[in-house]
């Protein structure tokens, strides 16, 4: 993967944080870590504006009847797919 570098002015305290995680060998190198770091951030934000985006689910009456619809219908056959072990020992109604 290409990468490019960055100035990054961190303060103090994360600065020697970042080093005590790399003598402690938790992170290869500086860049490393924060490569991570922004990683996680960024799916983080990705998951974030998924859930935003299908928020509005949870308070829709119409799509709320149509899923248990849904899932009543599915039910009999998930039941049937699982192993004996792991079926419901009563049926739903």
């Amino acid at each position: 993967m290409a990468t490019e570098s960055t100035p990054l002015a961190l303060p103090a305290d994360l600065h020697s944080a970042v080093d005590q995680m790399v003598l402690d060998g938790r992170a290869r190198s500086r860049s490393e870590l924060i490569e991570h770091a922004v990683r996680r951030e960024l799916a983080e934000a990705k998951r974030a504006a998924v859930d935003e985006a299908f928020s509005h689910m949870a308070n829709d009456a119409d799509y709320q009847l149509e899923a248990h619809q849904i899932l009543a219908e599915f039910a009999q056959a998930d039941s049937e797919t699982l192993p004996r072990s792991l079926r419901p020992t009563h049926r739903p109604a």
